[in-house]
């Protein structure tokens, strides 16, 4: 006959055959719950178990709501954007990085304006020293085809 490790409140802990641990579930009107199925004799707990499922689901949905998700925002360059739109540019980083808003800043190269290449280059670094307080960079500037991309996180 096969035992089990009976624990719990209002319960006297200790090893008894499957029946006695049963009998004592119901008596005590309740459900005999396997906790530890790989111990040697496996563990049970009398609790009442749609009480249990309900406490279960109301911490998930706490914890779900106290979990962040994450923005990705997204600003454009060209390889000769000007001071002004740089400057115009990077006040929406700041505020985007201030959010907390993950920011993911590119330099697009259209026709044969990958020439300058090295230009958006120097632009994103530039994008990445003036941001220094605000976030961190995650990934440096990497050429995918058409576009020069560079991500930032935002400073906790």
């Amino acid at each position: 006959m096969p035992e089990v490790r009976l624990v719990g409140d209002n319960v006297e802990m200790g090893v008894y055959p499957l029946q006695k641990a049963l009998q004592k579930a119901g008596e005590l009107e309740l459900d005999l719950v396997e906790i530890s199925p790989n111990a040697a004799p496996p563990v049970c707990k009398i609790i009442d178990y749609k009480k249990f499922l309900y406490e279960q689901k109301k911490r998930e949905k706490v914890m779900k709501a106290n979990a962040s998700k994450v923005v990705l925002k997204e600003i454009r360059f060209g390889p000769q954007t000007d001071e002004h739109d740089y400057e115009f540019k990077k006040k929406h980083a700041i505020k985007f990085l201030e959010e907390g808003a993950k920011l993911k800043a590119f330099v697009f190269f259209k026709g044969r304006s990958i020439i300058f290449k090295e230009q958006g280059q120097i632009l994103l670094l530039r994008l990445a020293q003036d941001l220094e307080d605000y976030g961190k960079v995650e990934q440096l500037p990497k050429l995918e085809g058409k576009r020069m991309i560079m991500l930032i996180n935002p400073k906790k």
